[in-house]
């Protein structure tokens, strides 16, 4: 799997109408305020040309790509971490996330009421930033009064993990996200035990109106751009109601009407790419067994545990792995005549790999 993806936000942003436009998926769509009351979980392939272009010279009975997990979870209000609008509930279920996407309303819509009289994009991430920092505060609490008792009779672990825990609470308490922090072992260690939500790494995403998509500026984006770059995280603007419409064509208008429209690149393509930046993941393929596959890693993984991504016995196993280079395939239009100029690459399994390697592993079984 590439990353499991949480969306975020308050109610009406167009959450749901997003999720559709990524996953293709048939959600409720109403215009009011938790009309999405269960958490929409959806499984997507990772769009990667290049897949299609090794599936070209390979010519294999099979073709797998990477795939990508969303969770569109309800409109998150002001006391979202105590319980309004079932919020508390509602953030539980991005605990085991790797990344939150944040959507934030640019969008002008009289049909579509927002919660407050005027859009500030500004002021709706405050708000969803509170919520994520005051839920980590509560899991903090909860975590503290359960370890104070083995701290009082002298454990060491429990009085490290008590210092960690009331200096993190203290940054929590000043607005500070958890994802701000210079966290060394073991504090990384007990974060991650936690699931806390202000550590994920998290990207904005600016929902935009159709007569935005051309507009040379526009003051809303704008500031979803300046505050992304007040937090050092990436953003992203996407037409959501558009794309969605675009789901409905025939598969053959889709390329010439987003053209026409002045989107590039589809909403799915650039979260993808905004994603695995933000995450540090590469993706490596394999062409065994009359298959090719798309495979993510974390970006400074190993051969062998690239191969433990396979299979643990292959990992357990792993003898040599040769790495042929996606571009030298693509020059040269097939394996053997990449082997025949001698630019296959064997490397052990501590050769660290790189994005767009095509690996053969060698293993004892």
């Amino acid at each position: 799997m590439g990353f499991s993806c949480g969306i975020v936000g308050l109610p009406n942003v167009g959450k749901s109408t997003i999720y559709r436009a990524l996953t293709s998926a048939d959600v409720t769509i109403e215009p009011y305020a938790f009309s999405t009351i269960t958490p929409n979980i959806g499984v997507v392939d990772v769009p990667d040309v290049r897949l299609e272009h090794i599936a070209l010279s390979i010519k294999p009975d099979t073709v797998i790509k990477t795939t990508l997990n969303f969770v569109d979870v309800a409109g998150l209000v002001e006391g979202a971490s105590l319980g309004e609008g079932m919020g508390n509930q509602f953030l539980s279920h991005i605990r085991d996330v790797d990344a939150i996407a944040h959507v934030i309303r640019c969008f002008q819509d009289k049909n579509i009421p927002h919660i407050t009289p005027e859009l500030n994009p500004l002021k709706d991430i405050e708000v969803i930033e509170l919520e994520l920092i005051l839920k980590d505060l509560d899991t903090i609490d909860k975590r503290i009064n359960k370890i104070q008792k083995a701290s009082k009779s002298g454990n060491k672990d429990a009085l490290r993990d008590l210092d960690i825990l009331e200096r993190i609470r203290i940054e929590l308490n000043e607005g500070t996200p958890v994802s701000s922090l210079t966290l060394e072992e073991p504090e990384r260690a007990l974060v991650d035990q936690l699931y806390l939500l202000s550590a994920k790494p998290q990207f904005f995403v600016a929902n935009i109106g159709e007569e935005q998509l051309k507009a040379e500026s526009d003051p809303l984006l704008e500031q979803v751009s300046e505050a992304a770059i007040a937090r050092g995280i990436p953003y992203i603007s996407l037409c959501s109601k558009l794309e969605s419409e675009i789901l409905d064509l025939p598969a053959e208008e889709r390329q010439q009407f987003s053209e026409e429209m002045g989107i590039a690149e589809s909403g799915l393509e650039n979260l993808v790419s905004v994603g695995y930046e933000l995450l540090e993941l590469i993706t490596f393929f394999t062409t065994q067994s009359n298959e090719v596959k798309a495979w993510t890693v974390t970006d400074g993984t190993s051969a062998a545990e690239s191969a433990g991504k396979i299979h643990s016995d292959i990992q357990s196993g792993f003898i040599k792995a040769d790495i042929i280079k996606y571009e030298d395939l693509i020059d040269f239009q097939s394996e053997s005549a990449v082997r025949e100029k001698g630019l296959v690459m064997t490397v052990g399994k501590e050769h660290l790999i790189e994005d767009g390697d095509i690996i053969h592993f060698k293993f004892r079984s």
